[in-house]
């Protein structure tokens, strides 16, 4: 049966888009109107590298089995959709025609699945024992979450690495480490069964006979996508430097030692919360897949293109750090790093 997604955010979450377009199954993406409308007249186009394969492959929406269109914030109407995944950058909630749609979406009692690296507050709130009234202040606009249902929100760790090419249209997405999306349960049986169901579809869909990378995979445990955390605190956010960015891999084997005990200070803080040893990721497995990336983080490109404000999930983990008597001077510094940096664009912006 063909599921109808609405789709907040029209760049990474066009790689979520084509996987289940390809499924079978119908997206809306929202965006911006000038986006919206190369999307509906020309589709999206995402690469790809198969499994065994060295170049990669165009992925067209217009030559799949679903369908993927876009639309403005402001023409959407969530209760025609079955699931509502969010994709967007954090601090770009707090547009007013995002608010607003963002009121509609709580007030229709949609199941909402984040694709975001920061943490969605009504995901965080079903964490036993975490206090979220103290992490408001990493949020750029911590209201847009005030009228969501936690047990509605999914949180879908986005460990897939892609970009939007600089020299290309605003329709291609380059994927450039293809791993999977992690979900958490909903409350809700059925809500889960329906990720379930979507990642069945995405499980089956084959290209030549050849299985097509970036899978969902649906877990039980609610902390899965904290190791995520490892990750960005490692490597994304030390691309961040006082000058130009440095790659991914520069910032985690610049210093490989630094970079495992940074790793090892957020997974013990994920573990304190409830995560088990087996939702995480061996920090040497992150490591040899940091290898292979040579760009900075979208956080340091954003930063370096001018941005006033980024999604700080550095600031989020050295606050829980915080409220559990720990800390740890690499990441105080990276968040230290990261303020100076929109500090002096906020400047220069005034």
């Amino acid at each position: 049966m063909s599921r109808n997604i609405l789709i907040l955010g029209a760049s990474y979450g066009s790689l979520l888009a084509t996987k289940l377009a390809m499924a079978g199954h119908n997206v809306t993406m929202t965006c911006r109107e000038a986006t919206a409308a190369r999307i509906n007249a020309a589709g999206t186009i995402v690469r790809i590298k198969l499994r065994g394969e060295d170049t990669h492959r165009a992925l067209p929406s217009g030559a799949l089995p679903g369908s993927v269109r876009a639309i403005t914030p402001t023409n959407v109407d969530p209760t025609r959709f079955d699931l509502v995944c969010l994709a967007m950058q954090e601090p770009q909630y707090r547009a007013p025609e995002i608010a607003w749609l963002m009121r509609q979406i709580a007030l229709s009692g949609k199941p909402c699945l984040s694709i975001m690296n920061m943490p969605p507050l009504p995901y965080l709130m079903r964490l036993p024992g975490l206090q979220t009234s103290m992490l408001r202040a990493a949020y750029s606009c911590p209201e847009v979450w005030d009228g969501f249902q936690p047990g509605l929100v999914s949180l879908c760790s986005p460990d897939p690495q892609a970009f939007r090419p600089p020299e290309e249209a605003a329709n291609v997405l380059h994927v450039g480490l293809p791993t999977n999306f992690k979900a958490v349960p909903f409350e809700d049986p059925q809500h889960t069964a329906l990720l379930q169901e979507l990642a069945d579809d995405i499980e089956a869909v084959r290209i030549d006979g050849k299985e097509v990378p970036v899978k969902l995979r649906v877990h039980d445990s609610l902390f899965v996508p904290l190791a995520k955390w490892s990750m960005l605190l490692t490597g994304n956010y030390r691309c961040v430097t006082a000058d130009e960015p440095r790659s991914i891999r520069d910032a985690v084997h610049g210093d490989l030692a630094l970079s495992a005990d940074v790793y090892a200070w957020v997974g013990h803080l994920a573990r304190r919360l409830g995560a088990d040893p087996s939702d995480q990721v061996p920090f040497e497995k992150y490591a040899k897949a940091a290898e292979a990336l040579m760009k900075p983080s979208s956080a340091a490109r954003a930063i370096e293109a001018g941005a006033a404000q980024i999604e700080r999930v550095d600031r989020l983990v050295r606050t829980i750090g915080a409220s559990m008597g720990t800390w740890h001077q690499e990441v105080d510094r990276v968040v230290d790093q990261v303020d100076a940096r929109l500090h002096l664009t906020a400047r220069s912006i005034a």
